[in-house]
């Protein structure tokens, strides 16, 4: 049995209020912006979708074989990749007239990801400049079916395009309340991508205490300021980040890293 480790996020603030274990990532790669660069695997799997090519199969079992299992077995969950009739499974899923529609506009939408691709090196050295032993994430994109965001493990971040459309995508009136759609579009790719990865690296206060929702609630908060702070924007937002702002501001002395091991939740919500 294939025992990797995988974690797939749907809602960042869903995330919150449930418990899971996370591992850190066994990353030893140098950093180099090639590194930094978001690879289009959507692009090899909307090709065998579309047309059936035994090239873009081919590519996906050898050179995205990890990207290729976890979205059949973890994401899309339409059985193992070493079934002999997984790949005609794959493409019968999506022959699916609303999945067929998404991964057209998927293609259309993400022509080119220049834009998410600077930010997100823009913000990668910024993080490592604060936090120096922090070495690049493989990430890379593909087309699920409308269910997570973010897939996290074996070294790797999944980015889910399909869930970043944009909030007035006329697909996700059918499924998501306005408040959900707020946060599906392309602006909140990098955000997503680093509130994730920096959660691997420093998980949740393992504490078994009455408050323990509000020791996780600050270690969100935590990381969503972090994330704000390399990204120059206030990207993400949940209950304690104003006070994680306050704290930082009449603690200047504190560094990320210290914010993110040291500082115990109840500093952060008795701060004033």
């Amino acid at each position: 049995m294939h025992k990797s480790f995988i974690i797939i996020i749907i809602v960042i603030l869903g995330c919150v209020s449930c418990q899971r274990s996370w591992n850190g990532f066994l990353l030893a790669i140098d950093d180099n912006d090639s590194l930094l660069t978001i690879d289009r695997f959507d692009r090899v799997e909307g090709r065998y979708i579309s047309t059936g090519d035994f090239a873009a199969l081919q590519e996906m079992s050898t050179r995205y074989p990890e990207q290729t299992r976890t979205l059949m077995e973890d994401v899309l969950g339409i059985g193992r990749v070493n079934d002999i009739e997984i790949s005609k499974k794959f493409r019968i899923y999506f022959q699916d007239s609303t999945l067929i529609q998404l991964l057209r506009d998927v293609q259309n939408e993400f022509a080119q990801m220049d834009d998410v691709n600077d930010e997100f090196r823009a913000a990668f050295h910024r993080l490592q400049q604060y936090i120096s032993v922090i070495h690049p994430p493989m990430v890379y994109t593909q087309v699920g079916s409308l269910d997570q965001s973010i897939v996290v493990g074996n070294n790797m971040i999944g980015i889910c395009l399909d869930k970043y459309m944009g909030k007035d995508y006329p697909l996700y009136a059918k499924y998501y309340k306005p408040s959900q759609r707020e946060q599906m579009t392309r602006s909140m790719i990098v955000p997503d991508v680093l509130v994730f990865y920096i959660l691997s690296l420093y998980p949740m206060p393992n504490l078994n205490t009455p408050d323990r929702q509000v020791a996780n609630d600050v270690h969100m908060s935590k990381i969503m300021w972090v994330v704000n702070h390399v990204l120059e924007r206030d990207a993400l937002t949940m209950s304690y980040v104003p006070k994680v702002e306050e704290y930082m501001h009449t603690h200047n002395q504190i560094t990320i890293l210290q914010l993110l091991t040291e500082v115990d939740y109840r500093d952060i919500v008795t701060v004033k």
